[in-house]
C-alpha cells in the first residue's frame, strides 16, 4: 500500500519477483537475433507466414554473395531484408477502408500478383473488394478504388516505404538500409512504385530486397521451381536481368532451399550475417527497438496512435511510485511499448469498426496477448518480458485473458502494465465511443479495484496521476482519422 508520509508504495499480498529484479538480463546478444525475432511481427502485418523477412533475408544474402558484394553492403542489405516491411502497418487502414476487406487477406493476396498485367490487377480488385458483402456494396467499393485511380496505388506504397525507411533510420541503421526499404517496390522497367525509378537509378540494395521479398512468397506457396520460373519470366520487368542470373546461379542447390524451412530459422540467419560486422545490442539499442515496434504497432490503426507509447509512460510512472530502479524502469518502459506488438495480427475491420465489436470480433481481439507472447518470446532474453507484457489483460480474480492467470500467479509488473492499458485506452476514443474523464475512469476502475486491478497498482496510478495529469490523445486520434479520410479522397 501507499505510505502517506513517502508516497512510497510497497506490495503487501504479492509473493513473487521483488520490484528489483529485471525483466531483460543485462547479456550481449546480437541485433540481428532481436530484429529477427521480432521481424515475425511484421510478417503477420504482412499476411505472410511466420519467418517470411527472415526466409526473405537468406535468399537476399545468397544473391549478394553470388555478387560478392563488399562487406558494408551485405551488413546494410541484411538489415533491410529483415525490415523491409517496417512500414506495413502504416497503410493498413487505408487498405482495409478502401476495399472493405481484412487488410491481412488484401497483401497476402497482393503478393503474387503481376501488377504489369491489367487483368491480374482487375481480378485481385473483383476478388479483394467487400468480399462476403452484397453485389452493391462491391460494385461501391470498386467505384471508391477506381476513383483512387494510379495516384491512390502509388500513395499506399509510398506511405509504407516511406515509413519503414523512417523507422530504419530511427534504429540507426546506415542510410544504404534506409534507402533499399524505401525503392523496395520500384521495378526495372520503371513501372514500379513510389518514384517509378527504372534500371540503376534503384538502389542495387533495393533491387535484391524486391527480387528476395516475391521469390520467397512464391518458393513458400508454390515451391522454388514456380519461384524461379516466375522470377525468369520478370526478368527486365521487375527484376534486375543481372540479379535474376545470379539467383539462377543457385536454383539447384537443394541444401540451401531445404535450410529455408529450418525449424530453427534465428540461428540458421546468423551464419548469413557479415562475421566482421555484427552488432551487439546493448541497453539503448534494445530501447530503439522497442521504440521502432512500437511505432509499428500505433501506426496499425488511428485508434490505436500513440497507445504503446503512452502505456509505457503511464506504466513507469506508476512504477516510480513503488521506488522502483531506474533499470528495472527501463525495462517496464519496454514492456510497455511491447504489450500489444500482438494487434498487428488482428485485423482493421474489427479494430477500425465504427459499430462496437461483436462477440466473434471481441474474441478475435481477445486473442492479441496470445501473439504478443509468442512473438516477444522468441527472442532469447525476452522471456519474462514476454511473459509480463503479454499479461496486461489478466485479473486478478482469474477472469481475464489469455492465460486466465490470478492474484497468486501475476508478476507485479503485469499488474502495473493492467492498470496502465485501461486507464489509457479509456481515455481514448474509440470508433464507438468517446474518451472517457479522469473522473469516470477513475469510477470504473475503483469498482474493480481488488477484483480485476491490484489496490496497491490503482493507488499508485492515482497518485501519480495527480502530479503527472495525462494530456488527451484523443485529438491526435481525430488528425489521424481526417489524414485517413483525405487520403481516400
Amino acid at each position: 500500500m501507499l505510505h502517506p508520509a513517502s508516497g512510497v508504495a510497497t506490495f503487501s499480498a504479492y509473493a513473487g519477483p521483488g520490484i528489483d529484479e529485471r525483466l531483460v538480463p543485462n547479456v550481449r546478444i546480437r541485433m540481428s537475433e532481436v530484429i529477427a525475432a521480432l521481424s515475425v511481427a511484421l510478417d503477420i502485418t504482412e499476411g505472410q507466414p511466420e519467418g517470411h523477412a527472415m526466409r526473405n533475408a537468406m535468399i537476399g544474402m545468397r544473391i549478394a554473395d553470388e555478387l560478392k558484394l563488399t562487406t558494408e553492403d551485405r551488413s546494410a542489405l541484411f538489415y533491410a531484408l529483415l525490415l523491409k516491411d517496417l512500414g506495413c502497418s502504416s497503410n493498413a487502414a487505408k487498405m482495409s477502408y478502401l476495399f472493405g476487406a481484412d487488410d491481412h487477406g488484401l497483401k497476402r493476396a497482393s503478393k503474387d500478383i503481376d501488377w504489369a498485367k491489367a487483368g491480374a490487377k482487375m481480378k485481385y480488385v473483383w476478388r479483394q473488394c467487400a468480399p462476403g458483402g452484397s453485389m452493391i456494396e462491391k460494385l461501391l467499393r470498386l467505384a471508391a478504388v477506381a476513383r483512387s485511380g494510379p495516384q491512390g496505388e502509388r500513395q499506399i506504397v509510398e506511405i509504407r516505404c516511406e515509413r519503414g525507411a523512417e523507422i530504419a533510420r530511427q534504429l540507426q541503421f546506415p542510410e544504404a538500409t534506409a534507402q533499399a526499404i524505401l525503392a523496395l517496390d520500384e521495378h526495372w522497367d520503371g513501372h514500379g512504385h513510389p518514384q517509378q525509378l527504372k534500371r540503376n537509378e534503384i538502389p542495387l540494395l533495393a533491387r535484391i530486397c524486391c527480387l528476395a521479398q516475391t521469390v520467397e512468397v512464391f518458393v513458400s506457396r508454390f515451391g522454388v521451381h514456380d519461384a524461379i520460373e516466375m522470377a525468369r519470366q520478370r526478368r527486365g520487368r521487375w527484376f534486375d536481368p543481372q540479379l535474376v542470373d545470379a539467383l539462377e546461379a543457385f536454383k539447384d542447390d537443394a541444401d540451401f532451399w531445404s535450410r529455408l524451412h529450418s525449424p530453427d530459422l534465428v540461428q540458421e540467419l546468423a551464419r548469413w550475417e557479415p562475421a566482421d560486422a555484427v552488432q551487439m545490442a546493448d541497453e539503448a539499442g534494445l530501447d530503439r527497438v522497442a521504440d521502432a515496434f512500437a511505432k509499428v504497432v500505433d501506426a496499425k490503426s488511428p485508434w490505436t496512435f500513440q497507445h504503446s507509447t503512452r502505456v509505457a509512460e503511464i506504466s513507469v510512472g506508476v512504477s516510480q511510485q513503488f521506488g522502483c530502479p531506474i533499470e528495472v524502469q527501463r525495462d517496464i518502459r519496454r514492456a510497455g511499448l511491447l504489450h500489444d506488438i500482438g494487434k498487428l495480427g488482428v485485423s482493421n475491420l474489427i479494430l477500425d469498426k465504427p459499430g462496437k465489436p461483436t462477440e466473434d470480433e471481441f474474441a478475435q481481439i481477445r486473442k492479441h496477448p496470445e501473439f504478443s507472447q509468442r512473438i516477444l518470446q522468441t527472442v532469447a532474453t525476452f522471456g519474462t518480458l514476454a511473459d509480463v507484457a503479454s499479461a496486461h489483460h489478466e485479473r486478478l480474480d482469474g477472469r481475464g485473458y489469455h492465460r486466465r492467470m490470478d492474484g497468486t500467479t501475476m508478476h507485479w509488473v503485469s499488474r502495473v502494465l493492467a492498470v496502465a492499458d485501461v486507464y489509457e485506452a479509456l481515455s481514448a476514443k474509440r470508433p464507438y465511443r468517446d474518451g472517457l474523464s479522469w473522473e469516470r475512469i477513475r469510477g470504473i476502475m475503483q469498482a474493480d479495484a481488488g477484483t480485476a486491478f491490484d489496490h496497491d497498482c490503482f493507488a499508485a496510478l492515482i497518485h501519480w496521476h495527480e502530479q503527472h495529469a495525462l494530456t488527451s490523445r484523443v485529438d491526435a486520434q481525430l488528425q489521424q482519422v481526417d489524414r485517413l479520410i483525405a487520403e481516400l479522397g
